[in-house]
């Protein structure tokens, strides 16, 4: 053990209380009463708020004086609490805006996800940092990835889409622990032909992901400069022509006949033809399930949602209201905002969900394009000071929790403020420290205060 000082790292700690000083100045705002404009009035959001700040700072100081050991030795243990409580949340939660994924406490709404957010982290450090894990084994990652698909699943059973698929920004903890690139360009490609498959006919997809495969084989075979390759280009240009102007019948021909006179061309890549007809067997399941998935699974207004943000469906007056009002809310703003209190498209109750998803459209319109700067700023100031910190630490536990910290914060960050500008669908996760919510801000308190906790002991235990 080292003589060296426990010490708490201050700038975490002031950005900490800047981002949530300021949420509550965005709740006071949007929530405003005229008739009862005090800040602790307990009848509207900014009152509650003031009592869910008290309490996170509370938390927070509790889990400094708890020893670091507490983490590591009871890590599994914490995230079989969390999976815990969203499997209970199944059975006795309430349904609040469409999912079943809060348990009433009397004056508080406990949203389960949060706990499971910091309890897999957790897990996900506990495990990755054992002596005997190594991410290069395929075996270890698919345990790594049930641990994080796990309560994916169950928050999915619970119809919230959208904080489910917060857990997939730790892949990026993973990426940082020694997987394979080729997993994130994977992630890439699959989003692209995510959006493709919405927007473009199958017919066109697979023929345009055929000819890129075969290109790929052609020339993989060196066969570029050959007579040969006079025979494979015509098709190809022919293609590319046909997908253009042709029935799909007729594109689908064309391509078949394409791939036989290039698997042809290539008789002597039979392993490189093998896989990259794989993957073009594997990219047109894909694409027929991401269809089956829109059609058959999703929600309508989830449905509604997507087509909104991709152009395919137009009614800013009905499904696209939300997204239309805060892009109005934002640019009103201006360059410095309408001042404190006068913001009027969200005094006249324009913007829905406020206090929560939308409450980026408070600090836009009100403190103008110079307040959003400003809050940006501070959350890119706390990402890399995270990401700072996880650098400095003397364990691989800290290391690892630190990425999983910074993950999941960049992700509500990046969605939150992306769905309120039409950069991505609205699928209501909050902004972090800034949202109104007891839930939320307990959750992300915790989530990061454990990491200030492991780091003002870094040089005192090897974990």
């Amino acid at each position: 053990m080292s003589s060296r000082k426990v010490d708490i790292d201050w700038v975490t700690l002031i950005i900490y209380l800047l981002l949530i000083l300021i949420g509550w100045i965005a709740i006071y705002t949007a929530d405003y009463d005229p008739e009862h404009p005090e800040i602790f009035y307990q009848g509207r959001h900014y009152g509650k708020q003031a009592i869910w700040i008290i309490a996170a700072l509370s938390l927070a100081f509790f889990i400094q004086i708890l020893d670091t050991r507490f983490f590591t030795a009871f890590a599994y243990l914490i995230y079989g609490f969390g999976l815990f409580m969203l499997a209970i949340t199944l059975v006795i939660g309430a349904e609040i805006s469409g999912s079943k994924s809060w348990i009433r406490l009397g004056f508080f709404n406990l949203q389960t996800a949060e706990i499971a957010k910091f309890a897999t982290c957790l897990a996900v450090a506990k495990y990755l940092s054992s002596l005997e894990v190594t991410l290069t084994n395929i075996r270890e990652q698919l345990i790594a990835g049930v641990i994080i698909v796990i309560p994916m699943l169950l928050i999915l059973l619970q119809g919230d889409a959208g904080s489910a698929i917060v857990f997939t920004s730790l892949i990026l903890v993973l990426y940082r622990e020694g997987l394979s690139g080729g997993f994130l360009i994977l992630g890439v490609v699959m989003v692209i032909l995510f959006i493709l498959s919405l927007l473009i006919p199958f017919y066109y997809i697979m023929g345009t992901f055929t000819i890129i495969m075969l290109t790929i084989l052609f020339y993989k075979g060196k066969r570029a400069l050959t007579s040969q390759g006079l025979t494979f280009i015509i098709p190809v240009v022919a293609v590319t022509f046909l997908s253009l102007y042709a029935t799909p019948n007729v594109f689908l021909a064309v391509v078949s006949v394409c791939s036989i006179i290039a698997m042809f061309l290539a008789f002597m890549t039979k392993r490189l033809a093998f896989m990259l007809l794989t993957l073009t067997f594997v990219c047109a399941i894909y694409v027929k399930g991401v269809d089956y998935i829109y059609n058959n699974i999703l929600e309508t207004h989830q449905q509604n949602r997507i087509g909104v943000l991709l152009g395919t469906i137009e009614d800013p007056r009905a499904i696209g209201y939300n997204l239309n009002q805060s892009k109005i809310a934002i640019g009103s703003g201006g360059l410095w905002g309408k001042g404190f209190l006068e913001g009027t498209q969200n005094k006249g109750n324009f913007v829905p969900e406020l206090s929560t998803d939308f409450i980026f459209c408070t600090i836009g319109e009100e403190f103008g394009f110079m307040g959003s700067l400003a809050l940006i700023g501070l959350f890119l100031a706390l990402m890399l000071r995270i990401v700072y910190l996880a650098e400095r630490q003397q364990s691989k536990f800290s290391r690892i929790y630190a990425y999983g910290v910074t993950s999941i914060i960049f992700f509500h960050f990046a969605v939150n403020i992306g769905m309120t500008i039409g950069l991505v669908p609205i699928i209501g996760i909050p902004l972090p420290f800034i949202s109104y919510g007891g839930s939320s801000l307990f959750g992300f308190t915790v989530l990061l205060f454990i990491l200030v906790k492991l780091d003002s002991e870094r040089f005192l235990y090897l974990r």
